[in-house]
Parts: structure tokens; C-alpha cells; sequence
């Protein structure tokens, strides 16, 4: 646009944001006389129609545009801004306030659409008679001499189907448009609800698709070219027809010239000015799937699908790009190492949740998102095997009547389950005797468990884990300490934070903060943490767990700071894990086949996920504090019951 004011230009148009004040100055180069006949025309012609409107009652009441709120598409961000998808329906669209858009692409869309928008009542008697002309002419309907207000009813009320009815229709629906709403609320209405080809909707979306900019900073010459698609945006798409492009653009900065709202060295110059496309936006994948798809499943839930495809909300997510890329490379690199060993059609999903806050800060919900959108993270109930053991000793420290020390025996035992007896074994099928609770944990005995979930109750250790978020099915049987269960890493992680956090607890979640597009908050997940554990028996656990890195079960997991974590192998080899915490990140990996097969023979969470979970924190804590975990002795213990 030229540093000219318009002010050194009149009679031409003044640029002011506004729509009246910007336009007044066109009504004095055709002069009072026509002004006056053109207003008595139209009164003539409105009056007319008015009288027409008695026959069309059932149209649609537009004083409800008061409130209208177009759809509009949902934006998702990583937690630092970064845009990582963008979700609608149909309409593909961010609406822009009329004094955001660019003085430019309003005077060459009335130029091209509608130049005596801001002097006429909904319908113009000059555009209707060249309309009449040229359709008597050619002996049907060719040319509408739609005026912006019509266009704008047309295409939120009526069907596009070229009829003499629907003419009047629209004609009588912009009259009444036009006395509840002002010029202003219906040209930002029109621009922000126009087709602009390629799934874009209104000013800003076509802006940033066509031009890779906001609409607030369109040039003349790709104003021009914009305002020239509206009739056919397809067919004159410069990413499709750039010669047609640039022939649409010539003819509307003429018609821009003609009306003496640009000079002629303005016409020359916007012409010769240099056309940076953007690309197609619309249907664009995700950055990051596994994260906008959860993301996109969690808006679902709470506002509604309608709400996620059309309610133009602004997420912002508690992942960081560059993190999430870290993590995903990793089950990448540790996929192609597995089937080296032996795994083939091996599957890994990793969630990191910061214990501190419970945001998650890793989802990888499988190999590859681009072959299956699956998530194993999120979506698969698998079953932990001896990771689920923690929460037993948990429940039984929590009774006051239990320590890290105390001892338990790892001695033969049987149970009346249903019709028959049910045998626990261990994994090598021995038996160790005496030993304390440490003990049993680091070398992952499977007997003492039991023995302590019968003792505590298993009704206590089903409470023990809705309470730590586990919401998967689970009854209170004899073999649950052994995690014959379903469960999802994304709820192993999460119980796993809150031990690590010493029983303090908020919702686990990947989104931070959920906005309109107004800016209005609609959904703000603060951590507003909870002490829902006790935190004596949640740092015992944890200090429990440290010996399963130190010398046990986990060694692979060993990454040179204090760590607490727990293996999990299944009896069939079918399911894999290790699941691990340092006092600022905690993190679930799982490895398993789709098809619910075994991996290999001796395949185990100790030796073949220790080693990924070990290789991920390496990275994820490169520049974070070595911080050791509170001991158990700085809380007080709970009195026995």
C-alpha cells in the first residue's frame, strides 16, 4: 500500500479502519444528482420489495445473526507455541475482527463485489438493472447483481441454486440485514465467511494458505489477487492457474483505478509486484500425531466432537517439540535394535509425565504413527506383569504394619480359587525363603506378593489404584499382585509420578491450557495438586524400588543419579516393561506385538525395555540437576491398624 494518505487523494476514498469513514469520500465523484436518483431508486426498488416480503414468511429470521458465531478451526500448540496441527469440519476458517484485515483487501473486495456497499440498504438498483439486462438478454438467469449483504444471507440461509425466488429472497433478507446490523458487522461477517478455494474459509485462513501471512499484512497486489478468486476460487487458484490469477488481479486493481481508489503508479506497481505463495494448508497432518490425536480424543470427550471441529479453541499442550522428537526417535532407534535380537513386529510405547506437575511430556503411542494411527499409549490395555507389584507393597506399607525391612517368606503356598486351587510360582520356579520386602521387590518374587495381597486384601490394593488414576477394568483375585490385568502406560506412568511426588497428585494430563479464539480460557489445568497418598508409604515404595536399579531386576536401567523403578515381564513373554522415575521425570515404556503374541523366548523387561528406558532418560535429563528422592524417615510413619 502507498505511504499516501488518502486525505492527499480526494475525492477517493479515506483508509480508515472503520468501514463508513473509509468509503464516505467515493459519493462525491459521481456527484449529488446521481447520488439522489440512486437513492430514490433504490428506496423505489426496496419499497417494492418489501411488499414481496408478506410472500415469503418462512424465511429465516436473521435477526439471530446478532449472536452468530461462525465455525471456526481448532489450533493445537506445543507448550511452547508451536503450532502442531489444525483441526476442522467442513469449513476451515479463523475469524479476523474487521479492523485486523488489511485496508487493501477491503477496498478490492467492494471494489470487485460491491463498490457502493456503504451507500445502499441491502440491494443495489444499479447492479440489479445491469443483472436484469443481461439475463433478459440472454434468456436466463446469467449474472446475479448480488450485493455483498445478499451474497452474505445466501450463504448462510439459502441454497446456491441460480432461481428468480431465491433472488428475492436474498434481496428481502439483506434489507432486513441491513437495519439490524451495521455496514461494518456485515462486511467482517462476508470476508470472515467467504469461500476462498482450497477448504478455506474467511480472510485469515485463505491469507495464510495462499500467502503465508496474516491477513492484517496483505499488500495490494495479493489483495487484489485474493479479492479475485471469490467468484471461482478453484478455477483461478494460483496455485493451480497463476496466469488466471494474475489476469483476475489485473481486471479488479483496474476496477480499483477506475473508481479512484488507487493511483496509476499504485495499479503499475502492485502489477509488477512479486508473488510469494504460501501452500495448502487444509488437512494438513500433525507435527506430532500420537500427541495431537490424544489431545484431539481428550477435547472430544469433555466439549464434544462439534465443539473440537468448529469452536476454534487454541490448545495448548504440556509437550515440547523437540522432546517429543527425542522420545520418538528413540523407540525408532530401540525398534530396528529389538528386532535385531530376535523381536520381529515388535511395537514400543513410551509416556513421560513430570511427577512434580503430572503433564505429560513424552506420548509415543507406537513405532511409526504414519502406518498405525494406534495408540499404544494411550489406547492399549496390556498387561504389566510384575511392574504392578509396587502398588501391592504400597497398600501394605500404608497399613503402618509394614517396611522396606520386614520380613516375608517365599515359600510354597496355595489358594481356593472358584472350583479348584490356585499355585503361585516364580518366575524360575524356585523358592527363596525368608527375606525382606527389598528383597523380594529387587528379585522380583512372585510368592511374598501374593502372600501380601492376601494379608492387606485385594480390595485394598483395586482402592490403592483407582486412587493413583488407574481406571482400567481389575477385580480383587489372588493372582492380581502378578498384573494379570489390562492396563495402559499412560496409567502406569502416571501411578508411578505420583509415587515420586510422595502421594501429591493432579489429574495426569497433555493439556495445558484450552482457549476460544476470543482469547476467553475454557479449560486451564494448573496443577492444583492433591495429597492423596500417604506420603511415608509412597517414599518407601520409591526407596524400595531404588534396589531394583541397584542390584536388581532393573540393572540395566542404571543411568549414574537416583533412580526407583520396576520390571515387568509376563509369564507367556507377551508383554515387556520397565517403569522408572527420578524425582523430576517418570517414564513407562512397554514393548509388545499387536497381535498379542509371544515376542521370543526369555524375552524380559530387565534385559531387552531396562536398556530403552535407560537410553531415553540419558537424554531426557542431559541438562537437568541430579536430585535425590526425600527419605522415607523424613515423614512420619502411619500408625498400624
Amino acid at each position: 500500500m502507498s505511504s499516501r494518505t488518502f486525505e492527499d487523494k480526494q475525492p477517493q476514498p479515506r483508509a480508515s479502519a472503520s468501514g463508513f469513514e473509509f468509503f464516505k469520500g467515493v459519493g462525491q465523484v459521481a456527484g449529488g444528482t446521481l447520488l439522489s436518483v440512486t437513492m430514490l431508486t433504490s428506496s423505489i426498488v426496496a419499497g417494492g420489495l418489501v411488499g414481496l416480503a408478506v410472500s415469503f414468511r418462512n424465511l429465516p429470521d436473521v435477526r439471530q445473526l446478532r449472536s452468530f458465531l461462525p465455525s471456526e478451526t481448532t489450533y493445537i500448540y506445543d507448550i511452547k507455541g508451536k503450532l502442531l496441527t489444525s483441526i476442522h469440519g467442513e469449513a476451515n476458517r479463523e475469524v479476523m475482527p474487521l479492523d485486523r484485515i488489511s485496508p487493501d483487501l477491503k477496498r478490492a473486495v467492494l471494489a470487485s463485489e460491491d463498490s457502493d456497499f456503504y451507500y445502499h440498504h441491502g440491494i443495489n438498483p444499479k447492479g440489479v438493472g445491469r443483472a436484469v439486462l443481461t439475463n433478459w438478454t440472454a434468456g436466463g438467469v446469467r449474472e446475479g447483481g448480488s450485493t455483498i449483504t445478499m451474497q452474505l444471507v445466501k450463504n448462510l440461509f439459502l441454497s446456491h441454486k441460480r432461481a428468480f425466488t431465491r433472488k428475492i429472497a436474498e434481496a428481502v433478507l439483506a434489507i432486513r440485514l441491513e437495519q439490524i446490523l451495521s455496514k461494518d458487522q456485515i462486511l467482517e461477517m462476508y470476508l470472515n465467511q467467504v469461500y476462498w478455494g482450497h477448504n478455506n474459509y474467511g480472510v485469515q485462513t485463505a491469507a495464510r494458505s495462499y500467502f503465508n501471512k496474516s491477513a492484517e499484512y496483505l499488500n495490494l497486489a495479493e489483495s487484489a489477487m485474493m479479492a479475485g478468486l471469490i467468484q471461482a476460487p478453484e478455477d483461478y487458484s494460483p496455485f493451480i492457474h497463476m496466469e488466471k490469477a494474475k489476469e483476475q488481479q489485473r481486471i479488479v486493481l483496474g476496477r480499483m483505478k477506475e473508481l479512484g481508489w488507487i493511483t496509476q503508479q499504485e495499479y503499475d506497481n502492485a502489477l509488477k509486484q512479486p508473488i510469494k505463495l504460501g501452500k495448502i494448508r487444509s488437512f494438513q497432518g500433525s507435527a506430532l500425531p500420537y500427541v495431537t490425536n490424544a489431545v484431539a480424543q481428550e477435547i472430544a470427550k469433555k466439549f464434544g466432537r462439534e465443539a473440537l471441529l468448529k469452536g476454534g479453541m487454541r490448545i495448548q499442550t504440556t509437550v515440547d517439540t523437540n522432546f517429543q522428537r527425542m522420545a520418538e526417535n528413540t523407540v525408532k532407534t530401540w525398534h530396528q535394535r529389538l528386532r535385531g535380537q530376535g523381536l520381529s513386529k515388535n511395537q514400543i510405547a513410551l509416556v513421560a509425565v513430570d511427577p512434580r506437575t503430572h503433564f505429560i511430556k513424552a506420548l509415543v503411542g507406537g513405532v511409526d504413527a504414519k502406518t498405525s494411527e494406534f495408540n499404544r499409549a494411550t489406547q492399549a490395555l496390556r498387561q504389566p506383569g510384575s511392574a504392578f507389584k509396587p502398588f501391592v507393597y504400597y497398600a501394605a506399607f500404608a497399613t503402618g504394619k509394614y517396611g522396606p525391612e520386614t520380613t516375608v517368606y517365599d515359600t510354597p503356598v496355595g489358594y481356593r480359587d472358584g472350583d479348584g486351587w490356585y499355585y503361585p510360582r516364580n518366575y524360575d520356579g524356585g523358592y527363596g525363603g525368608a527375606m525382606s520386602i527389598r528383597t523380594a521387590l529387587k528379585l522380583s518374587r512372585n510368592v511374598p506378593v501374593i502372600k501380601l495381597g492376601k494379608a492387606v486384601g485385594m480390595n485394598k490394593v483395586v482402592e490403592t489404584c483407582r486412587t493413583l488414576g488407574i481406571m482400567s477394568p481389575m477385580e480383587p483375585v489372588t493372582s492380581l499382585p502378578l498384573g494379570a490385568i489390562g492396563m495402559t502406560p499412560l496409567e502406569m506412568a502416571g501411578a508411578y509420578a505420583t509415587f515420586a511426588n510422595y502421594g501429591w497428585q493432579s489429574p495426569t494430563t497433555i493439556i495445558v491450557r484450552v482457549t476460544d479464539s476470543s482469547g476467553n480460557i475454557l479449560l486451564d489445568n494448573t496443577p492444583k495438586p492433591l495429597q492423596v497418598l500417604d506420603p511415608w508409604a509412597s517414599a518407601a515404595t520409591i526407596d524400595t524400588m531404588r534396589s531394583v536399579i541397584t542390584d536388581g531386576t532393573g540393572k540395566n536401567a542404571a543411568i549414574g543419579r537416583p533412580a526407583a523403578g520396576k520390571t515387568g515381564t509376563t509369564s507367556s513373554e507377551k508383554d515387556i516393561w520397565f517403569v522408572g522415575t527420578v524425582p523430576q521425570l517418570t517414564t513407562a515404556v512397554w514393548v509388545g506385538r499387536d497381535d498379542n503374541r509371544t515376542l521370543a523366548s526369555g524375552a524380559t523387561g530387565g534385559t531387552m525395555v531396562a536398556p530403552i528406558w535407560r537410553s531415553f532418560m540419558l537424554q531426557a535429563l542431559k541438562d537437568v540437576p541430579v536430585e535425590n528422592f526425600k527419605s522415607p524417615y523424613k515423614f512420619p510413619r502411619p500408625k498400624s491398624n
